[in-house]
């Protein structure tokens, strides 16, 4: 393994306190040659945060210090490890306009980032939907069923893919299956390929990437890739690159869930086709 496309930093308001020189340290310890810091965004303005914890998004107030801070160790260690300045991008349905201006504002300081869906809305308010199997359970019987919410998150991953949020529109699609993390514990009796293929089809005719993401396979309720080796698969087929994702939270999880990709697929760097 070469490369990590995902990898969140002390500025996550919900992961650990471990240093970039720590992950930087580790993922060099790793054999690491590029990595992508892709810390969660500052949530569009007038966006209240749905979490219990609120904690979805990075403080608007820091960004300019992660950024300043991951300028200064890009050069530092420019000759052992290519760090990319990134983040990871929500995309909130109704909240296009805010997303385009903040990333016509920051996109041009990033070399990197990602389109993730976290956030279902119903009616006129919004939920998390991988905050935990508790709150998941609260959308299930809010939406009616948990194929009603597998639809419902599909349908704006698709539309995440199809949006106009301007010039700095990242160019890959975070874990793409992120709705069925807590799979074993709610199981959907639709397998939604169709829909999964319509979304493979439009990634590829957009010519976006893939965030092959390792976190769900070490979640108890999930335990594979986000998305499936199968979906990865067919994501190959249609020459879609796939950039592997630890979606660490901590030095701790630099490399999880590699293991469990399909040894068939060859990885792609995280700014290089």
């Amino acid at each position: 393994m070469k490369f990590d496309g995902h990898i969140h930093s002390p500025y996550c308001p919900h992961g650990s306190q471990d240093t970039f020189e720590e992950y930087i340290q580790s993922a060099l310890a790793h054999g690491f040659r590029e990595i992508s810091f892709t810390e969660h965004a500052p949530l569009p303005e007038g966006f209240n945060d749905p979490t219990p914890d609120k904690d979805s998004g990075m403080n608007r107030v820091h960004l300019e210090a992660y950024i300043e801070e991951l300028e200064m160790l890009k050069q530092k260690y420019k000759n052992k490890l290519k760090i990319n300045i990134g983040l990871e991008i929500d995309y909130i349905v109704d909240f296009e306009q805010e997303t385009t201006d903040f990333l016509n504002k920051f996109g041009r300081f990033l070399d990197d980032s990602i389109l993730s869906v976290h956030f279902l809305k119903l009616e006129n308010q919004y939920f998390c939907l991988d905050f935990s199997d508790e709150e998941f359970e609260k959308i299930i019987s809010l939406f009616g069923s948990t194929e009603r919410v597998y639809q419902e998150y599909y349908k704006l991953v698709k539309r995440s893919v199809e949006a106009d949020l301007g010039i700095y529109k990242p160019k890959r699609i975070g874990h793409m299956t992120l709705v069925r993390k807590f799979q074993k514990k709610f199981p959907c009796s639709n397998s939604f390929k169709e829909d999964i293929f319509a979304i493979l089809d439009l990634i590829c005719e957009k010519k976006m990437s893939l965030d092959y993401n390792g976190a769900g396979a070490i979640k108890p309720l999930c335990l594979e890739p986000y998305p499936p080796n199968w979906i990865a698969t067919e994501a190959a087929k249609r020459s879609i690159p796939l950039v592997y994702g630890s979606d660490a939270h901590s030095v701790k999880g630099l490399k999880q869930g590699f293991n469990k990709l399909s040894t068939s697929i060859i990885l792609s760097s995280p700014t290089g086709f």
